[in-house]
């Protein structure tokens, strides 16, 4: 009785809609980075020289949202200098970021969050909503951290916390730079999110702790739609395409001393508690290729069987370019100068079949084929 109704929770809160956005007069740029000239996590630059610098974001778009008084203005580059890049890749669901900053001394040298951090959330279903138990207002009472205010009394506390642990957002605290820590912590229960193959980093630097001079840290995410306590088996990726928008925000946060609790909170979303609430995350669109990388024309399909017991496909054109015609071989002696044709395969009694597809399109560009060698296996 008690599971069903956890599952029910889970599906309920994990499909909320997204609030809004903070700062919406704005929309940053992600990157698609060819799949053949995907980064290297080495810690390098020189993956990202290709990246324009519109791309960048630095340190006027960052507010201090702990300073006395107000946010205010007080960026001194001599201090702290950050400059963020952020990539993706279609057909993987990861994030890919290049961290660069300047810091005038470094804090990381404590087994502990008092060190200087990068935070990033991202949610990248635009789910929205509170990430973190105590903001969780379904399950925590305004009164009191810890004190429990579970929606069914069937619920445990520790089922409840499972229910929405992981379903808005992910919260990464990334140590900058990780000297004895591990790389990052992870908000939460699903640790597995900041280890490979769902993420993976790597610094370069010279300074010791306490030193000033300039850190590259280069990493990748995977963002999740579901990353709940129960492991990776069950979580669920976020699928990215070209345009979509995604909520994202970071936080630069840098100690005066590894003895003083004195920091300065420079974050993308201009709200201090954005890390526990991806409503106030900042949108994210997530590019096409640069011109530059695009072929004029260049053939494309996919396919899905329908039903494979009469031999039912349909099959998607995904060409790039502008087209103007399109001419399928189905293998079989048919043809269609259909888009996306859907095409039924004749019964071959006793044994399946193995079909040869071509697709050939043409446009003002010129023309491209695209031939998949016994894609198609129906019966």
């Amino acid at each position: 009785m008690i599971r069903s109704v956890v599952v029910l929770f889970i599906g309920v809160i994990g499909t909320l809609p997204a609030w809004g956005l903070a700062r919406p007069e704005v929309t940053f740029k992600v990157f698609q980075f060819p799949p053949n000239l995907i980064p290297r996590i080495d810690g390098k630059a020189d993956d990202w020289a290709m990246v324009p610098d519109s791309y960048a974001i630095g340190m006027d778009q960052l507010e201090n949202t702990e300073a006395p008084g107000g946010h205010g203005v007080n960026r001194d580059p001599k201090d702290l200098d950050v400059k963020v890049k952020v990539g993706w890749v279609k057909g993987l669901n990861r994030l890919y970021f290049l961290y660069e900053a300047y810091n005038r001394k470094w804090c990381c040298s404590r087994p502990d969050l008092h060190n200087d951090i990068f935070e990033v959330v991202a949610d990248g279903d635009l789910s929205g909503g509170p990430l973190i138990d105590i903001y969780h207002r379904d399950v925590w009472t305004p009164e009191a951290v810890g004190a429990l205010n579970v929606i069914d009394p069937r619920l445990s506390r520790w089922d409840a916390y499972h229910s929405f642990q992981g379903v808005q957002a992910q919260n990464y605290h990334i140590f900058t730079p990780a000297e004895d820590n591990d790389w990052a912590m992870d908000w939460g229960c699903a640790q597995y999110t900041k280890d490979f193959p769902y993420a993976n980093h790597a610094y370069n630097y010279s300074f010791k702790p306490g030193e000033g001079g300039k850190l590259i840290l280069e990493f990748y995410i995977t963002l999740f739609d579901y990353a709940g306590c129960d492991g990776s088996q069950r979580a669920v990726e976020s699928v990215l395409t070209e345009n979509k928008l995604i909520g994202v925000s970071w936080a630069a946060i840098k100690y005066q001393s590894a003895d003083s609790n004195q920091r300065e909170f420079w974050n993308l979303s201009h709200v201090q508690t954005f890390f526990g609430n991806a409503s106030e995350l900042v949108g994210f669109r997530l590019m096409p290729l640069e011109p530059q990388y695009r072929k004029p024309i260049a053939a494309h399909w996919t396919d899905k069987i329908v039903d494979v017991d009469r031999g039912v496909v349909a099959f998607q054109d995904q060409s790039e370019g502008e087209i103007t015609s399109w001419k399928w071989s189905f293998g079989d002696g048919a043809t269609s100068t259909e888009q996306n044709p859907i095409h039924q395969y004749a019964p071959k009694p006793g044994r399946y079949g193995n079909y040869t597809v071509i697709l050939d399109v043409s446009g003002p560009a010129g023309a491209s084929r695209l031939v998949k060698v016994w894609q198609i296996h129906v019966k």
